[in-house]
């Protein structure tokens, strides 16, 4: 499984906006669940957002809900984050992933990740 490529990370004022990318190399990106996930300085990666496989169907965590929005494109293979509204807590390494539901939990389907993106939200 290749790892797919984020980008579009930077540093912005708070309340500032970013919009960033991630770019698949699995054949099988159209097919599946993708889902946004960020780990902040010396915590755990958490998953923030999915969108379904159709683009028809959307889940944000409240901490980004109202703010971000996210959206793909299945024949570029690409999966976007808009961030808008920035606060400094959204300083992270922002990952994509494949995803699935569990039941209770949004789940990466992969066990590999990309080198994330970094964002980075000055007061």
């Amino acid at each position: 499984q290749e790892q797919p490529v984020e980008s579009g990370g930077g540093v912005v004022q708070a309340g500032g906006s970013l919009k960033i990318s991630c770019v698949a190399s699995d054949r099988a990106f159209s097919y599946y669940d993708q889902g946004w996930f960020r780990q902040a300085p010396g915590k755990e990666r958490d998953f923030i957002v999915s969108i379904t496989w159709n683009g028809q169907s959307t889940y944000y965590t409240d901490s980004i809900k109202g703010r971000f929005t996210i959206s793909r494109d299945n024949a570029k293979k690409t999966l976007y984050l808009q961030m808008n509204n920035l606060k400094p807590e959204d300083t992270a390494v922002y990952y994509c992933a494949a995803v699935r539901n569990s039941g209770t939990r949004w789940l990466p389907i992969y066990g590999s990740w990309g080198r994330g993106t970094q964002v980075t939200v000055s007061s």
